[in-house]
């Protein structure tokens, strides 16, 4: 990008002709200084322009990377994730309504996206996935061009570092024992974490009676506890303990095992049970004192308005690369806000979408905690696929980028040998 430099210049000179005269004020005006450095002036931000979105799938299409690009070398990066296999030609559909407009008008874009996609599917899943990709990929791009970090265009930052729980993945062993689960939680907190989650709904527990009935058997809730159990025995009082279900069980044993668990002292139980019914939510959370987290497949402000309004559950816990973006991920949190709910997003993207959630995380004073994967630690593939500077998490914590825009890119050519076969990639 060749900047103009006469807007910069002509304030140059002023800050320094102001600051000349007196020594005691030799550092005045180095700070705005900065600032125009940071700042790309290629020409008026009104001239700004989306010249075209081009877009890469990884892990069989489940992860979404979307870039928007524009007449002035700047581009922004975004991520979806889950609802997004077979979501090429979406992506090319919605880049169609927006090319040629302004990146930085973010949430009329994404308004005139999701009203325009009225009857094509627009309340949830995979519409509101790729919607997501894209409006995460508009701030990044907006706080590329004004050269500031994406949660000082929502509004500034209540912290600096973003507390995580590391999902331990324990779940690929097959029938884990409770000794499994304490050691790979004493790992973690050998790792710098303070808080740590594991799944308890096991398909093939041999104490399953029924493949389709997702009633609990005496010997399913037996193991789940001992599995729990261990870890907070492992780990001590002091350490988070977050246990999920992936929504695989009924009302009856959703309430048996929050019961179950409230001598164990969980930071929450999620999903017990599907995601759809409130008022089924509103009984679990109200038979137990273990804290019920439930949203990682609710779809925009208005898919948590009835968790809230019924008192459904304790936390929110949407996720930032499905639910509709960082900006419908804050409005979310402010609902939230408005009934005393934590905000604890769920996350199982990059870490392009950990950083973009982390944006997020700082500029609403109700968050709690965002997920972070072991994966991060293990496969080689998560930090081939991006670029960022520093440590990606530290002693449990995500130091939030101060760089323009999210702070993290996408590495076409690292992703290009996990790209999804068959589908474009980046074309």
């Amino acid at each position: 990008m060749q900047p103009n430099q006469s807007r910069r210049s002509f304030i140059r000179k002023s800050a320094l002709l102001g600051a000349m005269g007196t020594t005691a004020a030799s550092s005045f005006g180095s700070g705005l200084i900065t600032a125009l450095d940071r700042t790309p002036m290629a020409s008026n931000p009104s001239e700004l322009r989306i010249t075209d979105i081009k877009c890469g799938f990884i892990r069989n299409g489940h992860s979404l990377f979307v870039k928007i690009y524009t007449n002035q070398d700047v581009w922004g990066c975004g991520e979806g994730v889950d609802a997004t296999p077979g979501t090429y030609h979406l992506v090319k559909m919605m880049g169609a309504r927006i090319k040629g407009r302004s990146p930085l008008n973010v949430h009329r874009l994404f308004e005139d996206l999701r009203r325009g996609g009225f009857f094509e599917g627009a309340q949830s899943g995979m519409y509101v996935a790729v919607l997501t990709a894209i409006e995460t990929a508009l701030w990044d791009l907006t706080g590329k061009a004004l050269g500031l970090p994406v949660y000082q265009l929502l509004g500034g930052k209540f912290r600096d570092k973003i507390r995580v729980y590391c999902d331990t993945a324990a779940y690929r062993s097959v029938n884990p024992t409770p000794d499994d689960f304490a050691k790979s939680a004493q790992d973690a907190v050998k790792m710098g974490f303070t808080a740590v989650k594991y799944d308890i709904d096991q398909r093939n527990d041999p104490n399953k009676y029924d493949f389709y009935n997702w009633t609990a058997s005496p010997g399913e809730l037996e193991r789940m506890y001992n599995q729990v159990a261990a870890i907070r025995k492992a780990v001590g009082p002091k350490i988070d303990i977050c246990i999920d279900m992936h929504g695989r069980y009924d009302l009856t044993t959703g309430k048996r095992v929050a019961k179950l668990m409230e001598p164990l002292n969980l930071m929450f139980l999620e999903e017990p049970i599907p995601a759809e019914n409130a008022d089924a939510y509103r009984l679990v959370t109200e038979s137990t004192t273990t804290p019920i987290c439930a949203g990682e497949n609710h779809y925009l402000a208005h898919g948590f308005r009835p968790l809230l309004e019924k008192g459904g559950v304790d936390i929110i816990m949407p996720d930032l690369q499905k639910a509709g973006g960082l900006g419908e991920g804050q409005r979310i949190a402010n609902l939230a806000n408005l009934y005393y709910i934590p905000f604890a997003p769920h996350m199982v993207a990059s870490y392009l979408g950990a950083m973009a959630s982390c944006h997020v995380c700082a500029s609403v004073p109700n968050f709690l905690i965002l997920e972070w994967q072991m994966y991060f630690h293990e496969d080689p593939m998560f930090k081939e696929i991006v670029t960022f500077e520093g440590a990606m998490v530290e002693k449990g914590f995500i130091t939030l980028s101060e760089k323009p825009g999210i702070g993290v890119e996408i590495n076409e050519e690292g992703m290009r040998k996990y790209a999804t076969p068959g589908v474009p990639f980046f074309e």
